[in-house]
């Protein structure tokens, strides 16, 4: 049988011929496409190293004369191209995605066919196809940024082509894999692959990075969440070296650098698991009556320099993700678990905000600086608790004071209009082998809300201190956490919800209603409606963002608001500890375009984050109840959909799914309008609250679900 043919010319490299005029000649064939090097390379049958980099040469010096357009670092198209319009892809189940652009209000939809080799959650360039009628059309001209570069699935071998069937419709259908790179990988194996060719048209390539049969379902499944949401798992090989070699020991030389908290009284209160401790408090009353208290952040600047390779591990992750049965830490365990730990009984290097208040809890003097600590005790939320209600233990006039001082500021924060938030966290208790053991409800107590309160103060006071213009002081570029007013149309959403439970707020509009919602959740608070509302109302509220341009943060009330207290996990908290440093120092001040372009990084892996984690809880939930399948529960409607009701269920706080079709007696619709479910004949209605009864009748925990029937 005779070989197809390309459908692609490629071109002979020929020596005597100027790259230059051969490359254009290239493009010009390609007209309305942007080419990356590669494929260029590829078109010409350049492979050795030197002609590549000729190649890349003669690209970027066509588009300096104006011959040809570079569209990223290494795509180029025709100078003639139409404008191409830059956004983020969506692609949903059924296969076509949509590219959202910043300050447009409609997506453009891509269809299948357009998508060429961009994958859900890409940054693209797009080009429109079509604008009138109901939605706007377009294809992808080519990808600016990939979201991820490993996949999860199984190892197929029907064919001569051994192929990866990825897990994630999403993500496409399959990765081709060389015979060579499988790593052992045998037919029906799940395994991780690294993309590693991205042609234009066709099938990607990748190669096996790991075989998952040897690794429990569990931890296959966080690693196929993790690969998903592009968060890495494990660090680079220089980066543990360089933890392994940094100097963690105190010395004397950096101490009298340092202001000395050794001998005040300092403890930590933590979750009783948690593993790093980067925030203590001090306490001590001074000689005038008045009260000062620490508040120490471990000094992660002084390990982590920029530029590093710590560093920039620390600023491509963002964040610690902490998924329902482990930690994806920022920062190797070296640094996170032990040098930056404050851990009891060891002396610490921290950046600390001091703060000297009188008896009537005014805050008179403050001071930022860096400190070494020692920790007098470790305790844990639930030991700090005990000690404020029986008012009585270790360090107890302490706490008792600390305690007394944060319900006052949390009380001037409501009184200004922060919201007051109840939240309520699910967690798993995990058995010897990993399995869910049980499913916790944590909830904020006072000991919670005290070392909240305080973080809170200390965030504010560091973003007070750069930010706040004063006299002869220009104000430096700074990063933020700010927190814009709740969108109007979201707004009216929440009064339709409210109208089915016949509450009204005191006032709708965007700049009070917190104050309204605050006084709604303190009437409702020992209701059944109480954690379902209290949720919708949360969904009216905007996200939180990291933004170098200082809106406020309308949810806590504070006109300055920065993240300073927990740089072992979140990177915005080591940069305002570099920013604070140089202020302090009257060092160079930061790019104020370089610290944006981190905001917008980070903002986006905070996002992944929180995706990961709520992933990661779908999941343990569903192997929590895989043996009460059969079993009956009373439960709450938390969710409407076109497709069916959202069920929580009381005893086991997990949440399942009635489908619509399912709902006995009568045929049943949604009606988007209302956000209910209505039977046709009987009228009968579904709303969110509702208690209903229901039955487990499957789970499937690779799709995160739990099938439920209403009894």
């Amino acid at each position: 049988m005779a070989k197809k043919k390309n459908s692609i010319k490629k071109e002979p490299v020929n020596s005597s011929i100027p790259y230059d005029k051969l490359i254009l000649k290239l493009i010009t064939s390609h007209k309305n496409k942007v080419l990356s090097h590669r494929q260029v390379c590829g078109m010409l049958h350049v492979k050795e190293p030197a002609l590549r980099k000729l190649i890349f040469d003669k690209l970027v010096e066509l588009s300096r004369q104006g011959k040809i357009k570079r569209v990223g670092h290494a795509d180029f198209s025709l100078s003639t191209i139409e404008n191409l319009q830059t956004g983020t892809l969506s692609i949903v189940n059924s296969g076509v995605g949509f590219v959202s652009i910043v300050g447009q209000s409609k997506d453009v939809f891509i269809g299948q066919n357009n998508l060429g080799n961009a994958m859900d959650g890409d940054e693209v360039n797009i080009r429109v196809l079509k604008s009138g009628g109901r939605r706007i059309e377009g294809e992808v001209a080519s990808v600016l940024k990939r979201e991820r570069t490993h996949v999860v699935g199984r190892v197929r071998y029907n064919t001569k082509q051994p192929r990866l069937v990825l897990d994630n419709p999403k993500l496409g259908g399959e990765i081709n894999i060389e015979e060579d790179f499988l790593k052992g990988a045998k037919h029906g194996d799940r395994a991780i692959v690294k993309i590693t060719h991205w042609p234009e048209n066709g099938k990607l390539w990748g190669e096996v990075v790991e075989v998952l049969s040897n690794r429990t379902d569990h931890d296959a499944e966080m690693l196929s969440i993790l690969c998903y949401n592009g968060i890495p798992f494990q660090f680079p090989d220089e980066v543990i070296s360089e933890a392994e070699t940094t100097k963690t020991e105190i010395t004397e030389e950096e101490v009298k650098l340092r202001r000395d908290f050794k001998g005040i009284t300092t403890f930590t209160i933590d979750p009783i698991d948690a593993k790093d401790f980067d925030d203590a408090i001090s306490f001590q009353e001074l000689s005038n009556g008045n009260y000062e208290i620490g508040i120490h952040i471990a000094d992660v600047g002084h390990y982590v320099r920029p530029g590093s390779s710590l560093d920039n591990e620390a600023r491509k992750r963002g964040n610690s993700v902490y998924l329902a049965d482990r930690v994806i830490p920022m920062l190797p365990e070296q640094l996170s678990n032990i040098a930056c730990s404050l851990r009891p009984n060891e002396d610490k290097y921290c950046f600390s905000v001091v703060l000297e208040f009188d008896k009537d809890f005014s805050i008179i003097s403050e001071w930022f600086g860096k400190t070494r600590i020692f920790s007098n005790h470790r305790f844990s939320y639930e030991e700090a608790q005990e000690i404020i209600e029986a008012k009585e233990g270790r360090f107890s006039t302490e706490i008792l004071k600390l305690d007394e001082i944060a319900k006052y500021y949390r009380a001037k924060r409501l009184a200004k209009g922060a919201l007051n938030i109840e939240s309520e966290e699910i967690r798993f208790s995990m058995d010897n082998t990993g399995n869910p053991a049980a499913v916790l409800v944590k909830k904020s107590k006072d000991a919670h809300k005290l070392i909240e309160e305080f973080m809170l103060l200390a965030n504010k006071k560091v973003a007070e201190h750069i930010g706040k213009p004063r006299k002869n002081y220009t104000v430096p570029a700074s990063v933020y956490r700010v927190h814009d007013l709740p969108d109007p149309a979201k707004i009216e959403q929440l009064k339709v919800f409210l109208d089915k439970f016949e509450i009204s707020l005191d006032n709708f509009d965007p700049k009070h209603i917190a104050k309204s919602l605050n006084s709604l959740f303190e009437k409702i608070k020992d209701s059944n409606e109480f954690n379902f509302i209290q949720s919708l109302s949360i969904r009216t509220m905007a996200k939180a963002i990291y933004d170098t341009e200082n809106i406020g943060h309308y949810g806590l009330s504070f006109e300055f608001y920065s993240h300073f207290t927990s740089p072992i996990r979140r990177y915005a908290d080591l940069l305002i500890h570099r920013i604070l440093f140089d202020e302090l120092n009257h060092s160079k001040r930061k790019d104020p375009k370089e610290l944006q372009d981190i905001c917008k990084h980070i903002s986006k892996t905070e996002r992944k984050a929180a995706d990961s984690e709520r992933e990661s809880s779908k999941y343990f939930q569903t192997v929590f109840v895989l043996d009460k399948i059969g079993e009956v529960f009373p439960g709450t409607v938390t969710g409407i959909a076109d497709h069916g009701l959202f069920v929580r269920m009381d005893e086991n706080f997990c949440e399942g799914m009635v489908s619509i079709q399912d709902i006995p007696g009568d045929r049943y619709y949604f009606e988007q309008e209302s956000f209910r479910i209505i039977g046709a004949k009987t009228k009968k209605e579904f709303n969110f609250g509702d208690r209903v009864t229901v039955r487990i009748t499957d789970v499937k925990p690779n799709k995160r679900q739990i099938e439920l029937e209403l009894v």
